[in-house]
């Protein structure tokens, strides 16, 4: 039995034991306000700025939504389409309407949220599942269960607020014609959904959890926390038709059992940031919520308060602007703007040790939510405690055990690289193993392409993911990493990703020199790939320099590409191309056929030079060359006819044989002024790239500056011992050094 599932285990019979703490009759709200929570805000009403902000702003919303008119309709269409955002905006502003009637006890904000409900209460008897088949599990109100849940989470909030307001009548009505058989219907007439591990059921689980908490209603709260505890062979009745719902094979699941497996003792969550931003709402807000309602179950100091680390490690996996790194099934603009992040740091804040870091988060994020972490987080600031976040490299770990890969981020001097080599990320997860981004303080210079989605555009199919998310935005070629054979990793077979993860190898996070290093073992059969990264400050030049080592052992004739997707605009090439005025796709599959080849060349000489220009800078690849390499000019966009897909541009390296390395240096040099017209060192300072030494143990190389200097870096690829010694014969003489790396400046004796 693995460790998380005892931890269950114990944490179970603990929450049973401490049963009798149950504040089952305690006066509501005590979901996420509390009594003495709505007391300290409206004593606090007009003394902090940016407290009052947040209500103002959600007192104008509301009260534009009141003057409007309730409006429940029958549901017909897919997210982005008009019965589907009507339905999200009401949740929301009932939400918000529960705690502006607990802060002002103006009525009007009570019968707004009572009449709207009482709809839903007309509607919900008789509405079959969505009439959209798009979805494995349709909801009721939205065309998949998952809104359902986010209708249920948000809602129950607002109920809680005016649930002691409320008759006794109208409470017993809502109550078993609206909550209870909605949460059957989210819960046991959707196991499918409810009952395994992933963002879906989080929300599933947590929309009944908190159902079952404004109702005290403990079978509910045990199915959220805990789920189906069943075998196979048994049957469930259902409430709403008197029927049976047979349940095989989904065993796995409840709240508990999420944290335990969803996140790795660091905080990452597996499906990747994006989905971790979408998630961390419901642990949040029900985790909240339980903390108010069973303090006993201590909810918040559970796996060594993981929750509160979650919300650090999605703060780290952020570039300079504040958006989520694009890792998996992203939508790129995501951003700590989002409204779960500005609930959860504000949490993260009045619950996680009053960070003063957090505050200047919060600052910018410009609003905090309208509980007591708000308040808390508002006043801090008022008093003048916040101070910058502290973004630092780190790997953060994949995997319940944290042993199942991991994401590498080195930042330095306004540089952010990050390396993927954590677990697919079950569903949402790209094939994109030892794949890198790169930031520079303005944005993006390598990009990932993140996912071919337009989030509730209804024009784009609806807003759901497109075909070309799966032909294109997970396949390996859409990444920057090596195909081979032009397959993607794993041929493109979710449930063989699932069972392997990249091998973390070396992370050295520090000032002069960071770097990076994981192996991939299973992505391609009998082939081994290991990626070493490193961010190097040289006082030659004015930004650190990146060096990208990529080791493959694999059988003679095999073929690579690594792929590049540069952002902006060409500047220069030491390589005369080929251009190609009739496009043709690439190929027919694994991403191939969404790539125009526009030009070609094969490459001469020793070193392959590649200037782009954009955010007034410009950046250069230095790699080194084989002979028969070519270098491919590509672009995004073939056997595309709804242009579903963005044109970027991109390149890919082309190279046959056997065993190899792909050596590769990264300059960010130089700025132009539009105003001025004048560019200053607009060109690479690298004049010259060698491979010294590769082979299954170790890879070296070495470069030679314009200013005449030279440097060496080695890499011991199996011993990273700290006291190891490594000695190797090289092209340049002799090479000796203690520990995993070598790096050195050497006199320049005139050799080339």
């Amino acid at each position: 039995m693995k460790l998380v599932s005892i931890l269950s285990l114990v944490f179970l019979l603990f929450a049973h034991a401490e049963q009798e703490q149950v504040h089952a009759g305690q006066e509501h709200p005590n979901l996420i306000l509390t009594v003495e929570g709505v007391t300290n805000m409206r004593a606090s009403l007009g003394k902090v700025p940016l407290f009052d902000q947040s209500f103002e702003t959600a007192r104008e919303q509301v009260d534009a939504e009141i003057e409007a008119g309730i409006d429940v309709p029958i549901p017909k269409d897919l997210a982005g389409g008009y019965t589907h955002e009507r339905h999200k905006a009401n949740f929301f502003t009932m939400q918000k309407a529960g705690v502006l009637f607990q802060i002002t006890g103006e009525e009007k904000y009570a019968v707004y949220i009572r009449d709207m409900l009482l709809e839903y209460a007309e509607i919900f008897p008789k509405l079959g599942k969505h009439p959209a088949t798009r979805s494995y599990a349709p909801g009721k109100f939205f065309w998949q269960c998952l809104n359902d849940a986010n209708w249920l989470v948000y809602t129950s909030q607002g109920y809680d607020c005016i649930y002691d307001w409320l008759d006794e009548e109208t409470k017993t009505r809502l109550n078993t014609e609206l909550f209870r058989p909605y949460a059957d219907f989210i819960s046991i007439e959707n196991p499918r959904f409810f009952n395994r591990i992933h963002n879906h059921s989080a929300w599933g689980n947590v929309a009944v959890g908190m159902i079952g908490l404004v109702m005290d209603d403990e079978e509910l709260i045990d199915r959220a926390l805990y789920a189906f505890d069943i075998d196979d062979s048994v049957k469930l009745k259902s409430d709403n038709d008197g029927g049976t719902i047979e349940l095989k094979g989904y065993k796995e699941g409840g709240f508990l059992a999420q944290i335990d497996h969803s996140f790795s003792p660091d905080g990452y969550y597996t499906e990747g940031p994006y989905y971790q931003r979408y998630a961390i709402y419901p642990f949040l807000v029900f985790a909240q919520a339980l903390a108010n309602k069973k303090p006993g179950l201590e909810i918040l100091n559970y796996r060594d308060r993981l929750l509160i680390k979650a919300i650090y490690a999605l703060i780290n996996q952020t570039n300079a602007q504040g958006e989520f790194f694009p890792i998996n099934d992203a939508q790129k603009g995501m951003s700590l703007a989002s409204r779960e992040l500005v609930y959860a740091v504000s949490m993260a804040y009045h619950c996680g040790g009053n960070d003063p870091q957090l505050l200047s988060i919060i600052k910018d994020q410009g609003r905090v939510p309208l509980d007591n972490s708000g308040l808390a987080a508002a006043k801090a600031i008022a008093e003048g405690k916040a101070k910058p976040y502290e973004y630092k490299s780190l790997e953060l770990t994949d995997g319940a055990m944290g042993d199942e890969g991991a994401i590498g981020i080195i930042r330095a001097d306004g540089l952010t690289l990050v390396m993927k080599y954590a677990k697919h990320g079950m569903g949402h997860g790209h094939f994109d193993r030892l794949g890198f981004l790169l930031y520079d303080e303005l944005g993006e210079v390598i990009q990932d392409y993140g996912s071919a989605r337009w989030v509730n555009i209804e024009h784009k199919d609806g807003g759901g993911y497109l075909k070309e998310n799966h032909s294109w935005a997970k396949e390996t070629v859409a990444h920057n990493t090596l195909v081979i054979n032009k397959d993607s990793q794993f041929d493109h077979n979710v449930k063989a990703a699932d069972k392997f993860a990249g091998t973390p190898y070396f992370f050295l996070p520090g000032d002069t020199i960071q770097i990076m290093s994981a192996k991939e073992l299973n992505a391609y059969d009998s082939i081994v790939m290991q990626r070493t990264m490193a961010v190097v400050s040289i006082e030659e030049l004015e930004n650190p320099i990146i060096i990208d080592l990529f080791s493959v052992q694999a059988p003679e004739n095999t073929r690579y590409d690594l792929p590049l997707y540069y952002v902006g605009g060409l500047m220069s090439t030491n390589q005369e191309i080929e251009t190609n005025n009739s496009l043709t796709p690439m190929g027919t599959n694994d991403g191939y056929q969404h790539l125009w080849q526009e030009g070609q060349t094969a490459l001469e000489g020793d070193v392959l030079r590649f200037t782009w220009f954009n955010h007034g800078r410009f950046f250069t690849m230095n790699a080194d060359i084989r002979e028969g390499d070519e270098l491919l000019l590509t672009r995004i966009g073939a056997n595309d006819p709804n242009f579903n897909l963005r044109r970027d541009p991109g390149l890919i390296h082309r190279r046959k044989g056997g065993n190899t390395t792909f050596a590769s240096l990264y300059e960010m040099h130089g700025t132009y002024d539009y105003a001025s017209e004048i560019p200053i060192n607009s060109f690479t300072s690298v004049t010259d790239l060698k491979v010294l030494h590769e082979s299954a143990d170790y890879v070296a190389i070495q470069f030679q500056l314009k200013s005449g200097e030279l440097y060496q870096f080695a890499f011991s690829l199996n011993d990273k011992q700290e006291n190891s010694q490594h000695s190797l014969t090289t092209t340049m003489g002799p090479l000796k050094w203690k520990g995993v790396y070598h790096f050195k400046k050497h006199i320049n004796n005139g050799k080339k």
